[in-house]
């Protein structure tokens, strides 16, 4: 067995970064070979990463960055915020992303078969593994291509932003636009992007519950009309509840029971179809006009003009071609 030194020990964990006591064991392993240590080393990170697979990594750090008509997002994820918040992660987070950005890339993918330093940054990330004790994977990789794209990163890499406008010399209104996006998070860039079948479900969605509250309305005029306090009665755990307390009588519990199920049934039989879908088409212009960025009230507004308005006030041809959000746990 080789005479494993505190040098050598040293000068391992320098080129893999990987703790002392892993570095000496990995070396008394290996006779002092170093080559062989390395690939102990990395053999381990397999392992660590194979084992602590099925674990939930909700930590970790968002980055953006953009030059020029190119940007890119990525999303670095571990299990921890003390690991999310330590400079090297950020920093190797950074590494992958300057990676990225100077090839160009656009699928997660193609990141994760680039070579970051002479190792694949999938197989840099088993390595990170090993040296830090936690899972760690690239969670989400995004990029947008324009004649002009922004970046932004807010404060604490937890969330970040690529806008991309189809002209150049708008740099005030391309960062307030990306900072917007973060802030408000946009789901789809205006109405026509917004998918049928995202429509289809909301309307679905609407009508229901415009339903239910025609039907919940009839029932507690009733029961207001019959002297009934309706949030004394909404529930069956209520009803028993309040008997106990003694705000309502048992006789007053079966009457809120015959009413419940006769006015539902009732009204629930006399809906005025019309009215249901106007209320409900409402309801889905509204969830369009929350969630798409050019209908959005614009952060930055002073008089709550949309941010296709906004745009428009600065130069009416200029658009907004793309967009992409990433935020830790959303």
């Amino acid at each position: 067995m080789a005479n494993i030194t505190a040098k050598q020990v040293n000068e391992l964990r320098q080129m893999t970064g990987v703790g002392m006591m892993d570095c000496k064991k990995a070396l008394v392993e290996c006779d002092g070979d170093f080559e062989k240590a390395i690939d102990y080393l990395r053999q381990k990170g397999q392992k660590m990463a194979a084992k602590r697979a099925d674990r939930d990594a909700n930590e970790g750090c968002v980055l953006a960055k953009s030059a020029g008509n190119y940007g890119a997002i990525l999303m670095l994820s571990c299990e921890t915020d003390f690991v999310a918040t330590n400079a090297d992660f950020v920093a190797f987070a950074t590494s992958i992303l300057d990676g990225a950005m100077a090839k160009h890339l656009t699928a997660k993918e193609a990141v994760l078969d680039m070579e970051l330093e002479g190792r694949k940054v999938s197989d840099a990330i088993t390595d990170q593994i090993a040296k830090i004790g936690e899972k760690i994977e690239l969670a989400h990789y995004e990029s947008v291509e324009a004649t002009k794209v922004y970046a932004y990163v807010h404060p604490g890499n937890r969330m970040a932003s690529i806008v991309g406008l189809d002209k150049e010399g708008h740099d005030e209104l391309g960062h307030g636009i990306a900072m917007h996006v973060v802030a408000m998070r946009p789901l789809f860039l205006d109405e026509t992007s917004v998918p049928q079948n995202v429509k289809d479900n909301e309307m679905k969605v609407a009508i229901e519950k415009t339903k239910e509250e025609m039907v919940q309305k009839a029932v507690e005029a009733a029961l207001k009309k019959a002297g009934i306090n309706p949030a004394h009665v909404d529930t069956e755990d209520h009803i028993n509840s309040n008997m106990g307390k003694g705000w309502i009588t048992e006789e007053q519990a079966a009457q809120a029971r015959e009413i419940k199920e006769k006015v539902a049934a009732e009204k629930a039989g006399q809906l005025n179809e019309q009215m249901i879908q106007n209320i409900a088409n409402g309801r889905v212009n509204k969830y369009i006009q929350e969630n798409a960025l050019m209908l959005q009230e614009y952060v930055d507004s002073d008089d709550k003009s949309n941010v296709k308005a906004s745009i428009a006030k600065e130069d009416k041809d200029l658009k907004v071609v793309d967009f992409k959000r990433l935020e830790l746990g959303a």
